[in-house]
């Protein structure tokens, strides 16, 4: 029987989405899944939403006490209990084979941690054409100028890492700082270039925001990775020249 898969899906204020998201996870052709809801301060009908789903493999926690994705996504970690473990945001989309071709790549390289590629769309999961292609690998110094890991396309292998090690620092971007931080402490990241995931980019979306962007990457190299002045200036103009490529 295939190794299960622990699904962890921060939620907020996704009452429009959350469902197809869901939907599909549970679609995929690799059926050993459990998938962790995890539910953090919704100001709109989420809670509503959340309750009235009714299936074994879904598992729905309401964090009261938790008021950021990275809490969130946490706790997620601390109930999950599958060999491996893929986040997906709540307002993203998964193509059927998805975990299917990110598990087995994972298997044939021995890998840990795996990204693959994605498409952007609009907020009805329209495809945009605009397809990222990752690397095969990626290492700390690529990463640092190169924020081409997508949340959404990450899986880990937990024989090979440790729940403590993949646990989110509570600051902006911090999916980001997490995968710096792996990557800086010798974990290798592979990549599977092939678009297997929608990215929604819902008009009023924290990622929408281009300035507050710019702000969070420039105090990620600042204040959590430490990089001098000049370096710091060198990686932001490398990563924004990147980051337009991606979208054009």
């Amino acid at each position: 029987m295939a190794e299960k898969v622990s699904v962890v899906i921060p939620v907020h204020n996704a009452e429009n989405y959350i469902l197809k998201t869901i939907d599909s996870v549970l679609n995929q052709t690799y059926d050993n899944i459990e998938i962790i809801l995890c539910e953090n301060t919704s100001t709109d009908n989420t809670k509503e939403v959340l309750k009235s789903i009714d299936n074994p493999k879904v598992k729905v926690i309401f964090c009261d006490d938790v008021s950021d994705a990275a809490g969130a996504r946490n706790r997620g970690v601390k109930e999950a209990d599958g060999r491996f473990l893929a986040y997906i945001d709540a307002d993203d989309l998964w193509l059927k084979d998805k975990l299917q071709k990110q598990i087995d790549y994972m298997l044939e390289r021995d890998a840990a941690f795996c990204f693959t590629g994605y498409e952007f769309a609009d907020e009805d999961a329209n495809p945009l054409g605009k397809v990222v292609k990752v690397p095969e690998t990626i290492t700390y110094k690529e990463a640092l100028r190169n924020t081409t890991i997508f949340t959404s396309t990450v899986c880990f292998d937990m024989t090979k890492l440790t729940k403590d090690e993949i646990m989110m620092p509570h600051i902006k971007s911090e999916d980001t700082a997490l995968w710096w931080q792996l990557l800086r402490n010798g974990v290798k990241a592979y990549g599977l270039n092939e678009n297997l995931v929608i990215y929604r980019r819902p008009a009023k979306s924290l990622s929408s925001n281009k300035i507050e962007a710019l702000r969070r990457i420039w105090n990620l190299y600042r204040q959590w990775e430490h990089l001098s002045f000049f370096k710091s200036v060198f990686c932001f103009i490398v990563w924004g020249f990147r980051a337009v490529r991606r979208r054009m």
